[in-house]
């Protein structure tokens, strides 16, 4: 595919900037947590709704996930950006209008929706369309919703985030629309994301003291994780992954 100037010239201004180092990096976990997820699962054609720029994709492209990769964006500019990436096993990328998914019923092995359910207004409705285009479909949102939350939601509406959840409210949210959990995981965030924060994003002066701190903090709350059970985890927790499947009962609530 050839791109226009204007497109190449957005594409290269794009990579030159140090907030791709900041979302590569952040997709390359949202990346792991989903191939995680998905161990037993061997998918054919894997679709992303809400790619984005295709950072997720960039790394399931070089981890050989599946040999066939699909996105679909709500921006052009996303398209062109992940066209422009000439991952190897992409076969496909396009718009949609953040709901109808232009693809033909069953035509996907596995759907990924990470960081998205969050920002949409009607959430329900686009579930059942992932649940029409594939049998299995893998979600994972952020853990916005925790003990202080109320000093934060300017931050989480600066972000675009209209949604909040806990592993709970998804689990109930996915089970409700007649999807079946096979695997979950819960995540923090890692120490290196952590320090990319605070020393290049916020350029916060980069000391050993600091970066000792963010360490330790990422291995206490791990190991009090490992001791106390699953619902400490839950509660450290930055990021929640499910895998589901389309309920053999075939659920209607409406």
């Amino acid at each position: 595919m050839m791109l226009s100037e204007e497109v190449k010239t957005a594409y290269d201004n794009f990579y030159t900037n140090s907030d791709v180092a900041w979302r590569m990096l952040g997709a390359k976990y949202k990346a792991q947590n989903i191939v995680d997820v998905c161990k037993a699962l061997k998918p054919g054609k894997v679709l992303e709704v809400g790619a984005g720029d295709g950072s997720i994709l960039h790394f399931l492209n070089e981890w050989n996930f599946a040999p066939e990769l699909y996105a679909i964006e709500i921006a052009q500019s996303g398209v062109d950006i992940i066209n422009g990436r000439k991952l190897a096993r992409l076969k496909e990328a396009q718009t949609f209008d953040g709901y109808k998914i232009p693809y033909t019923d069953d035509s996907f092995d596995l759907v990924v929706l990470a960081h998205v359910l969050e920002h949409v207004e009607h959430e329900r409705i686009l579930l059942r369309e992932l649940k029409r285009v594939s049998k299995y479909i893998v979600v994972e949102v952020p853990k916005d919703y925790r003990f202080g939350v109320d000093t934060r939601m300017k931050h989480f509406l600066d972000y675009g985030h209209i949604n909040m959840y806990t592993p709970t409210s998804l689990r109930f949210l996915l089970q409700s629309e007649g999807l079946d959990i096979l695997e979950d995981k819960v995540s923090m965030t890692a120490p290196e994301t952590v320090k990319f924060n605070e020393f290049v994003n916020k350029k916060a002066p980069k000391t050993f003291t600091k970066s000792l701190k963010i360490e330790l903090e990422y291995k206490i709350k791990k190991t009090l994780g490992n001791l106390l059970g699953r619902k400490k985890q839950e509660q450290f927790a930055n990021a929640y992954t499910v895998l589901t499947k389309k309920s053999d009962q075939n659920l209607h609530i409406f």
